[in-house]
């Protein structure tokens, strides 16, 4: 016999209220359980999925993003394509947020440096090390 959980059940072993889980089945990332008696009844795998959602979200995941890769809303496209082009997209905003990080670990370092007397003094010393050109 399969267990079947409430929606307290599930969201006190995922470690989350009640209200993200009927928000992610309003937005389909959850699929809508089913109803006994009116209540929701989950089967425990689901807790699979919320583990999922919730490390993907941890790690910059949108809502839109995890829809796409969890849903055929490209049509046929079979799970690894989506992951792939999910991926590549990801990769690139990545590497534009670590650039940004290099960018500001740089000035940071710099202004550990600071031995400016004044506020004009210092943004003239940070301007020519930021806009190296």
């Amino acid at each position: 016999m399969i267990t079947e959980l409430t929606i307290s059940e599930v969201a006190r072993q995922a470690g989350m209220r009640t209200s993200a889980i009927r928000y992610y089945e309003s937005v389909g990332l959850l699929p809508l359980p089913q109803r006994v008696s009116g209540q929701r009844r989950y089967h425990a795998d689901i807790l699979r999925r919320l583990a999922f959602i919730r490390a993907a979200q941890a790690v910059g995941f949108s809502v839109a993003e995890m829809q796409t890769l969890l849903h055929e809303l490209d049509g046929d496209a079979p799970l690894s394509a989506r992951w792939q082009s999910l991926a590549k997209r990801k990769l690139a905003e990545v590497d534009t947020l670590m650039q940004r990080v290099q960018g500001m670990r740089q000035m940071l370092e710099q202004g550990l440096q600071c031995g400016c007397p004044d506020l004009e003094q210092c943004i003239d010393c940070m301007l020519k090390i930021h806009c190296k050109g």
